[in-house]
């Protein structure tokens, strides 16, 4: 079996790279030539610990595995970082394992490539400032994801530690040379023309009011049941998409407001769907929300990648 390293895959992917990547699978998905199927749910022996398994076929260029993804927050006290993937990527023709993929940074890449497409399809074209709600280790793929599809300038840094935000912003401006600051959830919503939410939160950051017309709001945070990052009265209101409507609705950004009877599954458009012709953003007025959850086919498609990228540079390991 064929075996990509941690540091391997963090050098052979590019952010342009994992967007077209992703951005073809869902082509795809949205033809019907990709299968999700249901997430798997555990724990490790402390009840703090967790790990789900997500797992797919692109049948359309015969992809088929899954991922496992993992949060052991007794890592920190060793050292290790608390989130974990692992990508196991099968032989399509037999069923064999093929690869395995070591997948924590490529996930990173992946969730922020999930928001890059959406950006890129249902953001104003003209979109130039962009909020982030959260100032963590994703949150930097986020920014890297959407100022690939937008021409972003400036950048709103909305945290709860007013240090980290700072910090965040610095960041920003040092390496990336945009205008960034840490702001209040009413000053960086009034001038944003794209909002990301990239928080582990379990109730709204900010009140549906705050959203202007023509704002895009990307929720990438609820990947589990109780996870929520949005007013549910926002999410009644705007126009719905999903990268999986079914998991939307149970463990994303839509469970709220789907058990509070405000949204009902078929409001929410795939957005591979919109990638093959449906109807995306209407106008410049409208509100669009897109809710990330995460679905093994987007690690299928940037561990395949990956697997590919380091087979030519002949950085694969065989176990």
């Amino acid at each position: 079996m064929k075996f990509v390293s941690e540091g391997v895959a963090g050098r052979v992917v590019s952010m342009a790279e994992a967007i077209a990547a992703v951005e073809a699978m869902f082509m795809e998905y949205g033809r019907g030539l990709a299968e999700v199927f249901p997430v798997a749910q555990g724990r490790g022996p402390e009840a703090d610990t967790s790990f789900s398994v997500k797992s797919g076929l692109i049948a359309g260029s015969r992809k088929v595995g899954l991922k496992v993804g993992s949060y052991w927050p007794g890592n920190r006290a060793r050292g290790l970082a608390a989130h974990a993937s692992t990508t196991l990527l099968l032989d399509p023709d037999t069923g064999y394992p093929e690869a395995l993929v070591a997948a924590s940074h490529l996930t990173c890449l992946r969730t922020a490539a999930s928001d890059a497409v959406a950006v890129k399809h249902l953001s104003r074209p003209d979109s130039r400032t962009l909020a982030v709600f959260g100032a963590g280790h994703q949150a930097w793929f986020e920014v890297l994801a959407v100022r690939e599809v937008r021409p972003i300038e400036r950048v709103f840094v909305v945290n709860r530690s007013g240090r980290a935000a700072d910090e965040f912003a610095l960041r920003i401006r040092e390496e990336l040379g945009l205008e960034a600051a840490a702001a209040k959830a009413e000053e960086a919503l009034a001038g944003a023309d794209i909002a990301v939410t990239v928080t582990a939160s379990r109730g709204p950051l900010f009140e549906a009011g705050l959203v202007r017309p023509g704002t895009h709001v990307s929720a990438m945070g609820a990947d589990q049941p109780g996870k929520q990052e949005l007013d549910t009265a926002l999410v009644a209101g705007a126009a719905l998409f999903a990268d999986v409507p079914a998991q939307s609705v149970s463990i994303g950004e839509y469970e709220a407001a789907f058990k509070a009877g405000l949204v009902t599954e078929e409001r929410i458009t795939p957005v591979g769907a919109v990638l093959n012709g449906a109807p995306g953003r209407v106008s410049g007025q409208q509100i669009t929300v897109y809710d990330s959850s995460g679905m093994a086919l987007q690690d299928l498609a940037v561990a395949s990648l990956a697997l590919r990228r380091a087979e030519e540079m002949g950085l694969v390991k065989t176990v």
